[in-house]
């Protein structure tokens, strides 16, 4: 069949690496993808806010499932113009999706069901966040409400770092993102990443991540949309991992049913693991980025039949999804100013050369100038290997990492560090 995949960042390369492999890919489509994804795909200028010139291009190339990669044509409501037309596409409804555009939203599904949460206030203005602020105390969390690009969550461990937030989120930096507000107790705990596929009624596991936000070593500097990532999570034991599913995921999935929003994708957990039990974080309604390339780098079941069985909804007709045990782990190279306003343009080589001694390189930010390759945005390239161990996968990345000349890119390296450290301790 043909398939048409929508975005153009490190996550919908990792997609498109995987669904070209697929026995049932007739040809690939991707808009407006990279030249990474150009590989793999032929690259189409489609603007995905233009609901019916996509309709129309599905028509004309007979497509036979739509990947949306990114968050903001889902909550767009791209998927529902799609199913209407009778196209099989992978993503959440409009309506579902509010559990990735609305941070209120989740928190008060969660409330109304019992999931296990971070207790919370929805605030509207200054006024109500000052209040919100005095009854939490510090350390708190401080959320705009809607789309932030990754970005709008501040973790304050003091009340003027919480005022800050605040009054930066209502400062309008963040436009509708940040018209409202969430206000969270802090909680205490490592965090972990976990992925399931639902066609709406059917929910399996798909695997656990650790992703790294902050933009320095140590977890120093600000937040951004991820440093690097490695999959699974031992810290996500199977124990937890039953939990997670059992007391988290699959109750959303009931009470999104129940309350006529029924979910169809991926659904990404950001738990916490507290002494008191697992509690969920956030919500993602797409493959996280970069958590979603080491995800593909892992998973050896035909991409292509798992995401149309939840397009169709006959998930529970297939066996559980497959990954190798093996660790995968992936170092994102940035361009220097990020997560502020990065760099653009710089050159960058070596990738062949990176990709020769076993690792992937996944394109995120880079565009074509004059035939050479370069910079194009906040986080360029995801430099992506296998390894038996944490440690070992590291090891890979980062001597793949030391191959690429890309003089205007940086990266932690670190990525990995709290395992590596406990497989040390183990050792």
């Amino acid at each position: 069949m043909n398939i048409l995949l929508l975005g153009s960042g490190g996550r919908e390369h990792a997609l498109a690496w995987k669904l070209a492999q697929s026995r049932q890919c007739t040809k690939l489509f991707a808009a407006p993808g990279n030249p990474g994804i150009a590989s793999h795909a032929e690259l189409v200028a489609l603007d995905a806010e233009n609901h019916a010139a996509v309709l129309d291009f599905c028509a004309a190339q007979q497509i036979g499932l739509v990947v949306v990669g990114p968050e903001a044509p889902l909550v767009d409501g791209l998927t529902d113009a799609l199913r209407a037309a009778a196209i099989p596409v992978f993503g959440p409804s409009k309506a579902a999706a509010q559990l990735e555009g609305s941070k209120a939203f989740t928190k008060e599904l969660c409330a109304r069901h019992n999931i296990p949460t971070a207790g919370f206030k929805r605030v509207t203005n200054i006024t109500e966040a000052a209040l919100a602020l005095t009854q939490f105390g510090a350390p708190v969390v401080v959320k705009a409400d809607g789309l932030a690009a990754g970005k709008g969550v501040t973790v304050a461990m003091t009340m003027a770092e919480a005022e800050a937030a605040v009054a930066e989120i209502f400062s309008g930096k963040f436009g509708a993102a940040g018209a409202e507000a969430v206000i969270e107790e802090f909680l205490e705990g490592e965090e972990a990443s976990f992925f399931a596929l639902t066609d709406g009624h059917t929910v399996v596991p798909l695997g656990s991540a650790q992703d790294h936000k902050r933009v320095g070593d140590g977890d120093t500097g600000p937040n951004t949309g991820g440093m690097g990532a490695y999959s699974p999570a031992p810290v996500l034991t199977p124990m937890l991992t039953g939990e997670a599913l059992e007391r988290i995921v699959v109750p959303t999935v009931r009470a999104m049913a129940e309350e006529g929003m029924p979910y169809s994708g991926v659904l990404y957990a950001g738990l916490m693991l507290t002494k008191s039990g697992v509690q969920l974080i956030e919500y993602n309604a797409r493959f996280g980025d970069p958590e979603c390339q080491v995800l593909m780098l892992r998973l050896e079941d035909d991409l292509v039949d798992l995401l149309l069985a939840c397009a169709e909804g006959r998930l529970g007709a297939l066996p559980p999804p497959r990954l190798s045990p093996d660790t995968a782990l992936t170092v994102v190279m940035a361009a220097e100013g990020y997560p502020g306003t990065p760099k653009k343009g710089g050159s960058i080589a070596g990738i062949d050369a990176a990709e020769a001694i076993g690792a992937k390189v996944f394109h995120a930010g880079t565009a074509l100038a004059d035939g050479a390759l370069v910079a194009n945005g906040g986080r360029v390239l995801n430099v992506t290997a296998r390894g038996a161990t944490v440690t070992e996968a590291q090891r890979k990345a980062y001597a793949a990492v030391d191959l690429i000349a890309a003089p205007d890119l940086f990266c932690r390296r670190d990525i990995g560090w709290r395992e590596v450290a406990r497989e040390a301790a183990g050792d």
